[in-house]
């Protein structure tokens, strides 16, 4: 286990979270325009807390997106800058809960702060993490050529090298029938 279970849920959520963006992800379109994609995105990723009740609250999630976003690439100087920024803005406050089925882990905000304050925080304090241990190597973005997603890559030998779209496979498909036009 290269993070902790908490830490692994949050930068795959990071991750998913930015390909939903418009230009990401297999639609390349915007996967969260309103309030009823958001409150499904919360469902499906298990979110617990405060639920946005705004399009104002989306706009918010959208500026944390790009944030986010900028985080994955950057060179450490900046991803040490933004998370401190996150930290700060969201008034982080460490704190260990329990609940449903994710045993001891930790929380920085109150469960009823904005939706897109507690992304910012559980990204920020994930991000602590990695950081920490110099991973940083592991948020990558896709290989593919027509590919601008982000992933998390949690391999044991760090050799992930696509995101969790069909780049993958399209490239070996690629590759196996260049191995074939070239024997032929």
């Amino acid at each position: 286990m290269v993070f902790t279970h908490d830490t692994d849920v949050v930068l795959r959520h990071a991750a998913a979270l930015v390909n939903t963006g418009r230009g990401h992800g297999s639609s390349g379109i915007e996967d969260l325009p309103d309030l009823d994609a958001v409150l499904a995105w919360m469902e499906e990723w298990g979110w617990s807390g405060g639920r946005p009740t705004s399009a104002r609250d989306v706009a918010h999630l959208h500026r944390v997106r790009r944030r986010i976003a900028h985080v994955w690439g950057a060179p450490i100087e900046d991803q040490v800058a933004e998370v401190n920024s996150l930290l700060a803005e969201g008034r982080a406050l460490p704190r260990l809960v329990e609940h449903d089925d994710f045993g001891w882990h930790i929380h920085a905000t109150d469960d009823d702060a904005p939706f897109a304050d507690r992304v910012a925080v559980e990204l920020a304090m994930a991000m602590v993490d990695v950081i920490r241990s110099g991973e940083q190597e592991r948020l990558a973005v896709c290989s593919a050529d027509d590919c601008d997603d982000v992933y998390v890559d949690l391999s044991r030998n760090r050799s992930r090298k696509f995101c969790d779209g069909t780049c993958g496979t399209k490239a070996n498909v690629a590759a196996y029938r260049a191995r074939k036009a070239g024997s032929a």
